[in-house]
């Protein structure tokens, strides 16, 4: 809020006031009223003598300025409740720190076997688990039962030799008498390394580096190993 001294007789030398200083901050006004007395007090020693201010255009300054004072605390208020709840938040999300979260984000591959969970089509009559390496890349497809039940990848080509360790995501395709009926993203367990909040949203950090949302988290379970 500025105040701005009204114009004084042009034979009158008016020295810079408060009001014509750069304008305090919200949290100067609300921790400093002293200041807002001062701005009145330079405003009506250089005011028109011939213009005085009315009474009431102080009282409705000092109404302004009270509404201010009232913002500020209140936003002052509103900034402590949303940082207690960050608090209680990530207090809750660090439970899961070291947990397998089932998400479609591309999981670590260290040479154990990884849980996937397919979910085929129903009227498929032959299903294919692809899996694709960190850059996108297909680099194993093998034939799956059709069913939902989660079963354990083993990191193996189709010559029985491991795959290299590093970051892998899943697909199912759907077939039905020789055509594909979809290909949908499957759900996997990675390990969490770390919990955060970033734009507002819960952030999940797995091992590897990949990142998920919790709200895109479909399932915790306590580590195997």
């Amino acid at each position: 809020m500025n105040i701005s001294p009204t114009t004084p007789p042009t034979n009158q030398t008016v020295p810079p006031t408060p009001a014509a200083a750069e304008a305090p901050s919200n949290s100067v006004l609300s921790s400093d009223f002293e200041t807002f007395l001062q701005m009145l007090t330079a405003q009506a020693r250089y005011q028109d003598p011939l213009e005085p201010i009315d009474s009431s255009e102080y009282a409705a300054q000092l109404a302004q300025f009270s509404m201010v004072e009232q913002q500020v605390m209140s936003n002052d208020l509103l900034t402590a409740l949303m940082t207690q709840l960050g608090a209680s938040n990530m207090g809750q999300m660090a439970g899961v720190i070291g947990m397998e979260a089932r998400t479609t984000s591309p999981v670590q591959f260290d040479g154990a076997p990884i849980t996937v969970a397919p979910n085929p089509a129903a009227v498929a009559d032959q299903v294919f688990l692809v899996t694709y390496d960190g850059d996108g890349e297909e680099v194993l497809r093998q034939s799956i039962p059709v069913s939902a039940e989660p079963l354990e990848w083993d990191g193996r080509d189709v010559n029985g030799t491991p795959l290299p360790a590093g970051i892998y995501s899943f697909g199912v395709e759907s077939h039905a008498e020789g055509e594909l009926l979809m290909l949908e993203p499957a759900e996997a367990y990675g390990r969490v390394t770390e919990a955060r909040t970033q734009g507002g949203q819960s952030i999940l950090m797995l091992e590897g580096g990949s990142m998920v949302l919790t709200s895109d988290v479909n399932g915790l379970r306590e580590p195997r190993d």
